[in-house]
């Protein structure tokens, strides 16, 4: 490949057309039959990682620390923040990759072993689709998919394939979390009937955006991919694509996924049999399509004939504090544990000073459980809500994905592409009731809503105006 300062617009489009078109397609695709390698403890598995701007340099630095991993490949749209990554990745005298523009080619590398999936939200399924197929592991950040039908089509995909596949919910690694949830389960709190999962955050207006040329450096036919091709603007691309239904799911697809994924792993549940939403994107005039105050409701029914309720909330301005998340103390290391009677209280910043708050609440029988973002649970039980268990204690995701992609069992995989889609199906859910403003009545079972066409048409994204050679496949 040629170096990516030096590469022009005619050598891209070549590129694309030459390399691309077989890629793309599922009948002939020449990777395949890529061999599963048999690895020792001891013997070093390459990865490559997708999409390096923002979350991906985290991909970059984590799998990095672990032992005998090396990040081998970077793979960016932007020949920009590639220049910027590989000027940090020497800074940090890590080993230098080599650099991709088309996704498609770096899957064509047979020395990389696995891939760590960072695009924004409308690449993630098909990216993990195609890695699939070419014989990588794959790791899909948050959430795995833009759409239900996405979703479904990669956890397809990676069975049939026989992939380790994780999911960028890593609260799910944390063994602070993992030990709330046990308790739970133990009942700790008595019968958990309710969970709230909370996204507040202080995001202001992000303007209106004019059309203007493509920076230089930007492929953009391979940013916008499997979404529809429209003129570029600031607001359609790096992170504010968030806030664009034909990119991102709003902030509940952004942060709250982790939120709501927390909230249904406590509650022991899966799939909801009924879904509402209502909000709106309040305040600011802006380019801002998705809802930045949204409300969601998501009804269960159990085996044993009981309902749970899971509620998730987005609020995008002045907030506040519930059982305490988002409070100095809770959260910050050994601080985020009860204190002694007349114990000072931890250093951090005032209640006027907080900019964000995001947690958890499970409400049982016997008391209730809170969880915030920084991997800690604290209980406070009965009428008096005396104070319980508690404990903060974080995990290694990236140790864990490259342990399971070693050991080939998936049953160790933390945070498994399953249970990934069935978060992201709540996500899907909600935002389909918010656009089309009714409530949902959902099928665990076949996975689709009853008697609702409309809406199912959205959760297989037959509005997103797919683009050969970027489509999702009907046979993985």
């Amino acid at each position: 490949m040629k170096n990516v300062t030096n590469i022009t617009r005619r050598d891209f489009l070549e590129a694309t057309m030459k390399n691309g078109a077989g890629l793309a397609a599922v009948s002939g695709v020449s990777f395949l039959t890529q061999p599963e390698k048999v690895r020792g403890a001891n013997d070093r598995v390459r990865i490559g990682v997708v999409g390096v701007r923002g979350q991906g340099f985290v991909h970059v630095e984590g799998f990095s620390a672990v032992p005998n991993t090396e990040v081998a490949a970077i793979c960016d749209v932007d020949e920009n923040v590639i220049a910027q990554r590989l000027a940090d990745i020497e800074k940090r005298n890590l080993p230098k990759p080599k650099v991709y523009i088309d996704y498609r080619k770096l899957l064509e590398d047979k020395s990389l072993d696995a891939v760590s999936i960072a695009a924004p939200n409308h690449w993630h399924s098909l990216m993990g689709i195609w890695g699939c197929q070419a014989g990588k592991d794959v790791y899909v950040e948050k959430p795995c998919s833009h759409t239900w039908w996405e979703g479904h089509q990669l956890t397809q995909a990676a069975r049939k394939y026989d992939r380790i596949a994780m999911h960028g919910t890593q609260g799910r690694s944390a063994d602070g979390y993992r030990e709330g949830v046990q308790k739970l389960g133990e009942g700790v709190i008595g019968d958990v009937y309710l969970a709230r999962g909370l996204c507040f955050k202080w995001r202001g207006t992000i303007g209106k955006a004019p059309v203007e040329p493509i920076p230089a450096g930007v492929h953009y036919y391979l940013w916008t991919g499997p979404a529809p091709l429209k003129p570029f603007t600031r607001n359609r691309f790096h992170y504010n694509w968030h806030w664009i239904w034909d990119t991102g799911n709003g902030d509940l697809g952004n942060q709250g996924v982790h939120e709501v994924d927390l909230a249904r792993w406590g509650l022991g549940v899966k799939l909801p049999n009924k879904v509402s939403a209502l909000g709106g994107h309040f305040m600011f005039d802006d380019d801002q399509e998705t809802p930045n105050t949204l409300n969601c409701v998501f009804e269960f029914h159990m085996p044993d004939g009981k309902k749970r309720l899971l509620e998730f909330e987005v609020r995008h301005w002045i907030t506040n504090t519930e059982a305490e998340i988002g409070l100095p103390g809770f959260g910050a290391g050994a601080a985020a544990l009860p204190k002694a009677a007349g114990a000072a209280p931890a250093a951090g910043p005032s209640f006027g000073q907080i900019k964000a708050m995001c947690g958890n609440l499970f409400y049982g029988s016997k008391g209730y459980m809170a969880m915030t973002g920084y991997e800690s649970y604290r209980t406070w039980l009965g009428e008096d809500q005396e104070p319980g268990p508690s404990a903060t204690r974080g995990g290694d995701r990236w140790a864990n994905f490259i342990q399971c992609v070693r050991s080939r069992k998936k049953e160790d995989v933390l945070a498994p592409i399953e249970e990934g889609h069935l978060t992201a199906t709540l996500v899907h859910l909600a935002n389909v009731s918010y656009r089309l403003g009714r409530t949902l009545n959902f099928d665990p079972e076949t996975q689709r809503v009853k008697g609702d066409e409309e809406a199912n048409r959205l959760l297989r994204g037959e509005d997103r105006g797919y683009r050969a050679p970027f489509t999702i496949p009907e046979k993985v």
